[in-house]
C-alpha cells in the first residue's frame, strides 16, 4: 500500500503498524534493498523505505548536499504524521539518518547507523571510478548481475533496470560521484554530537571506514552504543544478517517505547 507523500513514488511501504521506522539505503542502492530486514522490523512499527534523490524511483530534486538528503527524510516523517520515527541507515543512509536527527530532533526517536564514519576528508571518488566503470554494463540478464556481484548479487539485482540493450544501474554514476565527493571535503562530527536520541553504530569487522571513528561516534553521541559484527563486510545487514538483526532488535527492545538511552 503506497504511503501518501509528496516524495512518491520514491517511498516504499513495507507494512507493519505503529511508530514509523524509516529505512535509508546506501550510495547506489534503493529502498527495496531492505526487503529482508523489513520482514522482521514490522514487529516493531510501520516500516517505510525511502529512495534517496538520484536513486531508485526518486525524482532528481535540487542538488546533492547531505543536508538536502536529510531534510527529505524529515519531510517524509512529517508527512507520515505518526510521531517521531526510528531512522535506520546503511552507509550513506546512516549519515543522512544522524544528520536528520540533529537537524530535526523532534522528528526522530532513535537512530541506527550501519558502517559509516563522520570524517573521510581527503578520500576521493577516483578510487572507485575505475572499478565502477569496469563493470560489464549493460548486464545481459538479472542472472548476469547476480553472477557478477557474487555474494551481494541479490542486493545489486535491486539496483538495476531493464532497457532496450540490457540492464543498467538505476542511479547515474556521475550523480553518485557528485554525492560522494562531498564526503571527502568535510566532516560531520558536529551533527553527530548534536544527536540527542539513542544511537546505535553497527560496524563491519571488515569496514572500509577510517579506523576507530565508529567507536568514537558512540562515545561522542549523547546516548550512543557501538557494536562490531564479526566477519561482516560493508553491507552488514546482508553479510551477517542474524548478527545485525540481534543487535538492532536488542536496541529497539530496550524500553517499552522501543529504545533505551542508557
Amino acid at each position: 500500500m503506497p504511503v501518501r507523500s509528496s516524495l512518491a513514488p520514491s517511498v516504499v511501504d513495507f507494512g507493519g503498524s505503529g511508530r514509523p521506522i524509516v529505512l535509508l539505503h546506501g550510495l547506489m542502492g534503493r529502498a527495496t534493498t531492505w526487503w529482508r530486514v523489513s520482514r522482521w522490523l514490522t514487529a516493531y512499527g510501520h516500516v517505510v523505505g525511502l529512495d534517496a534523490r538520484g536513486h531508485g524511483r526518486a525524482r532528481r530534486r535540487g542538488s546533492w548536499t547531505t543536508e538536502e538528503f536529510a531534510d527529505d527524510v524529515a519531510q517524509l516523517v512529517e508527512e507520515l504524521d505518526a510521531g517521531p520515527a526510528v531512522l535506520i541507515g546503511h552507509s550513506m543512509g546512516g549519515l543522512h539518518a544522524w544528520v536528520a536527527a540533529a537537524r530535526h530532533p523532534h522528528l526522530v526517536d532513535a537512530v541506527v547507523v550501519e558502517d559509516m564514519a563522520p570524517d573521510q576528508r581527503g578520500k576521493t571518488v577516483e578510487v572507485w571510478r575505475a572499478y565502477f566503470e569496469s563493470w560489464p554494463v549493460p548486464f545481459r540478464s538479472l542472472a548476469h548481475v547476480s553472477e557478477f556481484f557474487g555474494g551481494l548479487g541479490d542486493y545489486f539485482v535491486e539496483c538495476v533496470e531493464e532497457r532496450d540493450d540490457g540492464y543498467h544501474l538505476l542511479a547515474d554514476l556521475e550523480d553518485l560521484y557528485a554525492i560522494a565527493t562531498e564526503w571527502g571535503e568535510r566532516d560531520y562530527w558536529s551533527y553527530l554530537e548534536a544527536v540527542r536520541c539513542p544511537l546505535l553504530v553497527v560496524e563491519a569487522e571488515h569496514t572500509s571506514m577510517p579506523a576507530g571513528q565508529q567507536a568514537e561516534m558512540a562515545e561522542r553521541a549523547a546516548h550512543g552504543r557501538h557494536v562490531v559484527v564479526a566477519g561482516a563486510g560493508h553491507v552488514v545487514h546482508h553479510d551477517r544478517s542474524e548478527a545485525y538483526r540481534g543487535a538492532v532488535e536488542a536496541f529497539l527492545s530496550g524500553t517499552p517505547s522501543g529504545v533505551d538511552g542508557r
